[in-house]
């Protein structure tokens, strides 16, 4: 509990180290590059100053850190692990080829999570593609694989691990939403489909040569790192003894690290810059954003949802510039909160009875809308990093947002509320 009333300005730095990711970049990249860490830590301090000096509450800093230090050691050691696995695929990419590896990711996404599926298959899908690879190959990746896909299982997505542990049972997820996702999955995979075909049609004839060529062998080396990556997966359950479970996901980043050849690690071209930005960034916006769900959490009872489609709205679009998991903590319990104060396993057993559309709401508002900019879901900006150390050009903030989100991801949401939640 806060001891003093937040001010809604107090949001201010979070919206400042918005504005920042999305314009620095835009006029003056080379700056950005450089004073990214001093936007980002700088903005955080502001945050951390006001809960200090005018709240006189630093729980909710030391609650937000670490959550940070759980997300970064789960991302570090996810990319670091999957950073020893080399996976060469045969031929080329032709744009059935990259529907079906695309279909496959978002189904790995639930087996190891959005993130594990993002890091274990990115590289393989910027070689495949590499003769021909265009910025909408990333969107979509990180649209289908590091977001929409990981909406059947606890494990897919970090929001919905968190309701399971709040008493939803495991198997919920797949059982009430694996219609809505078949629906999201196979429009953008059409979607791609179109895209992807037209250019590929647009190709010289050499190539499209290129692809029906069968090139090197199909291969997979530093197998080995499975048995880190079950390590992490397994870790993911455990909540006590506080930080036991950060020690052992580092531990298996470390393990891998120094058990994997040089050679792999070359051939992956892997290096630390990527999840150095990622780290910095995220350290800034878990601080910064603090204020915002504090003031979401002391007000969501009163911003009078009612149905199905408001809580799918309001949890998507927070979820998209805000930690999905808080945002879908908040708006499950305010949702909780309608029918008294009753214990909480009881109030959700009474949803799964007769309210499951609310849970089905704001589960898949949490994880779809992720996808609608670079920082709604941690993966995210993973894969736009190794994207970019590989040379190739990803969209801006902004660009990604009104060439991508908007165009693609909007209507379709729209659709899915019309459908399902209206």
């Amino acid at each position: 509990m806060l001891s003093n009333s937040l001010s809604f300005w107090a949001c201010l730095p979070f919206v400042v180290l918005l504005a920042s990711i999305a314009v620095f970049p835009l006029l003056n990249k080379q700056w950005w590059d450089k004073y990214f860490p001093v936007v980002s830590i700088g903005m955080g301090i502001l945050v951390i100053q006001y809960y200090v000096f005018v709240i006189h509450s630093i729980i909710p800093i030391l609650d937000s850190l670490h959550e940070y230090i759980s997300f970064i050691a789960l991302i570090g050691s996810l990319y670091v692990i999957t950073g020893g696995i080399h996976i060469r695929l045969n031929g080329r990419s032709k744009p059935v080829t990259n529907v079906i590896f695309l279909a496959i990711g978002a189904v790995i996404a639930n087996i190891v999570g959005t993130t594990g599926a993002s890091m274990i298959l990115i590289r393989p899908y910027l070689r495949v593609n590499h003769y021909r690879i265009k910025p909408f190959h990333i969107i979509f990746f990180i649209f289908i694989v590091s977001n929409v896909g990981g909406a059947l299982t606890p494990v897919g997505d970090p929001p919905l691990f968190i309701g399971y542990l709040k008493g939803i049972p495991f198997f919920w997820s797949i059982n009430n939403l694996w219609y809505i996702w078949l629906f999201a999955i196979a429009a953008l995979l059409l979607i791609f489909y179109i895209i992807d075909d037209y250019h590929f049609e647009n190709l010289t004839h050499h190539q499209q040569n290129l692809a029906e060529e069968i090139g090197e062998h199909a291969k997979v080396e530093g197998l080995f790192n499975i048995f880190y990556l079950a390590i992490v997966l397994i870790a993911v359950f455990i909540s006590n003894p506080p930080f036991l479970r950060e020690v052992l996901i580092v531990l298996a980043g470390l393990g891998s690290y120094y058990s994997t050849s040089s050679k792999i690690h070359k051939k992956n071209n892997f290096d630390f810059i990527p999840i150095k930005e990622v780290a910095i960034l995220f350290l800034g916006i878990f601080i910064a954003m603090v204020p915002a769900l504090d003031w979401i959490r002391q007000n969501s009872e009163n911003l009078g949802l009612q149905h199905a489609g408001q809580y799918y709205w309001a949890t998507g679009a927070l979820s998209s510039v805000l930690d999905n998991t808080p945002t879908y903590l908040n708006f499950l319990n305010a949702a909780l909160g309608q029918f008294g104060s009753k214990g909480i396993a009881a109030q959700i057993g009474y949803f799964l009875q007769s309210q499951r559309i609310i849970i089905q709401a704001i589960s898949i508002g949490a994880v779809f809308f992720g996808a609608m900019t670079y920082i709604g879901n941690g993966p995210n900006l993973m894969v736009k990093s190794i994207a970019e150390q590989a040379g190739i050009e990803c969209p801006s903030f902004i660009s990604y947002i009104l060439k991508y989100s908007l165009l693609i991801l909007l209507p379709l949401f729209v659709i899915i509320w019309f459908l399902f939640f209206r």
